[in-house]
């Protein structure tokens, strides 16, 4: 059984998820400990158990620990990864994105198609919103070989949930590794300035001011203001800046009081300061490559814009299960990972 320390690093959930995804590809049994432990609230929350609870249903596994507020879990898989069709709801705002990313690359790697339904939260903070995974995680990881697509149906924020999508994942893939070490001519920035159940005025303003800053960095741009409806209020602005190599995303939520200029100033700073970098790979996008290059059957090569503790703790977890070398040269903000095929 590996023993894996959910204090390590960052001390978040990600520690949790990519564990849940290479036991449930390699079979081998885990042991968490410590789960959460650099969070303000540690343990297992609402979006967490459901992670669990996707991946156990995927490959039948055994599970104890697995209750609210729990800070260990032991994951016994039951056999091989099953396609099918699934439905998870968090039950709160949890981010469904986060789900999605637990359950993907098994489900890809295993014969035969799958669809899943996923409720919850589809824009919540520190978390891909539905806009990153759909216009560059998915893209991205298709380069590689995943192939998914994924549709929403209903628009989900914090603290109401009520989201909802589905993804559909073509089974039997065989990932190759990839290379970003350019990002190649700059084309284009498309966005979204979405609201639900909010005057049309601030979508309006986001995209406005938002277009603005961009064009006034002399950077092509086009960004749509939605209004759409919802069981509740939410706004948010998604950027995605697309180059010759590579595809890139940035997304700021609004809250009370927080103006739509300003959100829409919070995604275009990141954007332009990812834009000065000459690193293909934006932060986020960094440590969710590792997973699929490690699954892989040739080498990867990939300079991140930042070597954040999320990167280094997911190479961490990934060196628990020996599937993978993986090394980050920090100076350089190169990584390179070369997997290890015998233990796959």
């Amino acid at each position: 059984m590996i023993c894996i320390d959910g204090s390590t690093g960052e001390g978040g959930g990600q520690v949790l998820r990519s564990s849940l995804s290479l036991a449930a590809i390699t079979g081998e049994e885990v042991r968490f400990d410590r789960l959460r432990a650099g969070r303000k609230n540690p343990g297992l929350a609402a979006q967490h158990l459901t992670s669990v609870k996707a991946a156990a249903a995927i490959c039948q596994a055994e599970v104890r620990g697995d209750r609210l507020g729990s800070t260990w879990l032991e994951f016994i898989p039951g056999g091989s990864v099953r396609s099918g069709n699934y439905a998870f709801d968090v039950g709160t705002a949890g981010a469904v994105s986060l789900i999605l990313q637990t359950i993907l690359l098994p489900l890809a790697l295993t014969a035969g198609d799958s669809t899943i339904i996923l409720r919850g939260g589809t824009w919540v903070i520190f978390s891909p919103c539905f806009s990153y995974i759909e216009q560059v995680y998915l893209p991205i990881l298709a380069r590689m070989g995943v192939k998914a697509e994924v549709i929403l149906r209903a628009w989900g924020w914090y603290p109401r949930g009520g989201g909802e999508l589905e993804l559909r994942v073509k089974g039997g893939q065989v990932l190759q590794g990839i290379n970003l070490l350019e990002k190649g001519k700059f084309h284009q920035v498309k966005g979204l300035a979405l609201v639900t159940e909010l005057p049309a005025h601030i979508p309006n303003r986001m995209a406005h001011r938002s277009e603005n800053i961009l064009r006034e960095a002399n950077l092509r741009c086009l960004v749509k203001p939605v209004r759409e409806k919802g069981i509740a209020p939410g706004a948010g602005i998604f950027l995605m800046a697309e180059y010759e190599h590579c595809l890139a995303g940035f997304s700021a939520l609004g809250k009370l009081g927080l103006p739509g200029d300003k959100v829409a100033e919070m995604a275009c700073n990141e954007l332009l300061d990812f834009h000065q970098n000459t690193a293909p790979v934006d932060v986020h996008l960094a440590d969710q490559l590792l997973l699929p290059a490690a699954l892989a059957l040739s080498e990867s090569k990939y300079k991140v814009a930042e070597v954040s503790l999320h990167l280094t703790t997911n190479a961490w977890v990934i060196a628990q299960f020996g599937i993978a070398a993986i090394s980050i040269n920090e100076n350089e903000g190169l990584v390179s990972v070369v997997p290890n095929h015998g233990k796959s």
